[in-house]
């Protein structure tokens, strides 16, 4: 595995590095407005940074597959998907009343809701502007159906909110629109930049796809047991929201009677969830080993995606494709 005294993330960010300056560059240029408020609150959030996981895995494709990943093609690939990333956030944000992203205070909460909603729309916009620019009838398809996914998984996962019979089946499907979707269309750009054959872009897009998977069971799992500093935001963000997650699903399987009373009864309760609630409910998760549990199927998800590229031929871009697939459950704990 790759290793050069760096965190996974700072280590990618470092093999990637002119491809992400090209990347800021892109997302200025794109974001520039006449109307201040657009672009105050763009550059607010671009400035913010984050992971920039999506456009990394463009660029790992296109590199993968013998692509030029600094190309203009390229980075337009990569700023497409980090535009239609944002704009998901930021609308999120304002669904789930958040107020801390990244360490730092939310879009909505700097600069009101309707802001927030209004340039999420200028982002999905601005995307779509580049996408066209491409000339790739095949990138519009894959990045509308995509998009459209997502805002499904959104829905879904609205409804979802405190329905205490949720199934892992439910929780799966959610994941998968909202969250493995996007994951799994920046695979498929790598690929189409490559020109690659259509065996060699499944690959891709399924790693990616498990990938995402990976991510966002992890994450689900980091709400509970993280650490908020690294985070960036506050633990237990989920349960005050009223979302069952995977943790919470397979407490209602496994645990006690009683520990599953008490968790019927905090998610039934959401915004209104106390410190001490909060430790409760870590106890029952703990106690009844839903954590473990949701971990290990995010290691399942990890160890398939490395799998889809094994056939791959060996590249520097293929290793930390599968580094990824390590840190993706690995990270903050």
């Amino acid at each position: 595995m790759i290793s050069i005294g760096l965190s996974t993330s700072d280590s990618l960010r470092h093999h990637l590095r002119d491809e992400l300056s090209a990347l800021d560059c892109q997302l200025k240029r794109t974001l520039d407005s006449e109307v201040v408020l657009i672009r105050s609150i763009s550059d607010y959030i671009v400035s913010a940074g984050g992971k920039r996981l999506r456009p990394m895995l463009v660029f790992l494709a296109a590199q993968a597959l013998g692509a030029d990943s600094k190309s203009a093609l390229v980075v337009d690939l990569a700023a497409t998907v980090e535009l239609i990333h944002t704009a998901t956030l930021l609308h999120d944000d304002v669904v789930d009343e958040s107020d801390l992203r990244r360490g730092r205070a939310t879009a909505n909460a700097e600069f009101g809701n309707a802001a927030s909603v209004l340039v999420g729309d200028f982002l999905y916009s601005r995307a779509f502007q580049v996408m066209v620019g491409t000339g790739k009838m095949r990138v519009l398809a894959l990045l509308s159906e995509a998009t459209n996914r997502i805002a499904e998984g959104e829905v879904m996962q609205l409804m979802a909110l405190g329905k205490l019979d949720l199934t892992e089946a439910d929780y799966m499907q959610v994941i998968e629109a909202k969250t493995a979707k996007l994951f799994e269309a920046a695979g498929a750009l790598g690929a189409i930049a490559a020109e690659a054959a259509p065996q060699a872009e499944r690959a891709l897009s399924e790693y990616a796809r498990r990938l995402g998977v990976a991510f966002q069971i992890a994450d689900d799992v980091l709400d509970y047991r993280g650490d908020a500093s690294s985070l960036g935001k506050s633990l237990g963000d989920d349960l005050a929201e009223g979302k069952l997650t995977l943790p919470i699903i397979i407490a209602l399987q496994r645990g006690s009677e009683r520990g599953k009373a008490l968790v019927r009864e905090v998610i039934a309760k959401p915004h209104a969830v106390e410190r001490e609630q909060f430790t409760q409910v870590m106890a029952v998760l703990e106690d009844c080993g839903a954590l473990d549990a949701s971990l290990q199927r995010a290691q399942h998800e990890a160890q398939a995606a490395a799998r889809e590229i094994a056939n791959l031929p060996d590249s520097e871009a293929k290793k930390w494709m599968l580094e990824l697939s390590e840190y993706a459950v690995k990270r903050n704990f």
